[in-house]
């Protein structure tokens, strides 16, 4: 989620890791499935994949498609759904720092414009997934302060709840219509298309973080881990609400976030351990991802 100093988002911790350095942004979970009706195609026809940097996977793997600012991965999740599914067309325009606003206009990066996404969706196209929503909330504005020297602190917390407002929940409410608009119009364009809402996975662990390699408090490790699964909850009541599938990945990728070992996070931390950039899914979170979104595909 983050944007070019990032990727595709995921809370204010991932934004914070990428100030830091001044980078970019399974066991089965609940997916639920989309409607199943025999007026959606599926995975035959021409899959069209949309997104952020949860999509795109900078880094993870060779780069593929353009523009080159966009940090594509020739094996992020729409790259291991196509090549297991097979469809006679696939499209991978999901872009690191998309928005909404990304689908329908364009999207300048660090190296090249990205076209509005919804333009590869055609009235041809049977499947389309999106990975959209983190950016949105607004995460990148906050990046530089939530890390901390205190590992029971919740500054962040603290200020952005003030006043009985809790800003990161009233962002994503306000995402909301905006995740509505978009799959009423993929279903406009594209009548005949599956559509699957792509959840975000766990990055944060249970319990109080793992400062000092997560440099942010317990109290902010709540709020901000509480904060995403409000977003995935969001993301999952419009699919549903919008007559799409939603691939839950954060039930998948429990005990796989970023404070567990490096052979079993599926998240990398701050400073990554294998490829990928910080605080985004790795290879194997791109695989597990890739999966969860195959048990929901239309198949004959």
């Amino acid at each position: 989620m983050a944007k070019k100093s990032g990727g595709g988002c995921l809370v204010l911790v991932i934004v914070a890791g990428l100030a830091i350095f001044g980078y970019y942004q399974w066991q089965k979970g609940s997916s639920a499935a989309p409607p199943s009706g025999d007026d959606t195609g599926g995975g035959t026809g021409r899959y069209v994949a949309l997104g952020d940097s949860y999509t795109s996977a900078p880094r993870t793997g060779a780069a593929a498609g353009t523009p080159p600012g966009c940090d594509r991965s020739a094996n992020n999740y729409p790259h291991l759904v196509s090549a297991s599914i097979k469809p006679a067309e696939f499209v991978d325009v999901s872009c690191s720092g998309a928005v909404t606003a990304s689908m329908t206009g364009t999207q300048k990066t660090a190296n090249g414009t990205n076209p509005a996404q919804l333009d590869a969706v055609t009235k041809t196209t049977t499947l389309v997934t999106v990975g959209i929503g983190g950016n949105d909330v607004g995460f990148i504005a906050l990046a530089q302060q939530c890390t901390t020297v205190h590992p029971n602190g919740a500054a962040c917390r603290d200020r952005l709840t003030a006043d009985g407002h809790d800003q990161l929940a009233e962002r994503t409410a306000a995402t909301a219509p905006k995740i509505a608009a978009l799959l009423d119009t993929i279903h406009t364009k594209a009548p005949k298309a599956q559509i699957i809402v792509v959840g975000y996975p766990t990055v944060l662990p249970d319990g109080d973080g793992c400062w000092p390699a997560l440099p942010v408090g317990s109290g902010d490790v709540a709020y901000l881990r509480d904060s995403l699964a409000n977003l995935n909850t969001m993301l999952s009541d419009q699919a549903k609400a919008h007559k799409a599938g939603y691939a839950d990945t954060a039930t998948p990728s429990k005990g796989h976030d970023l404070c567990t070992a490096s052979d079993t996070r599926w998240t990398e931390g701050i400073v990554p351990t294998s490829h990928a950039i910080p605080l985004h899914p790795n290879a194997k979170g791109e695989q597990a991802m890739a999966e969860t979104v195959e048990n929901l595909v239309k198949t004959p």
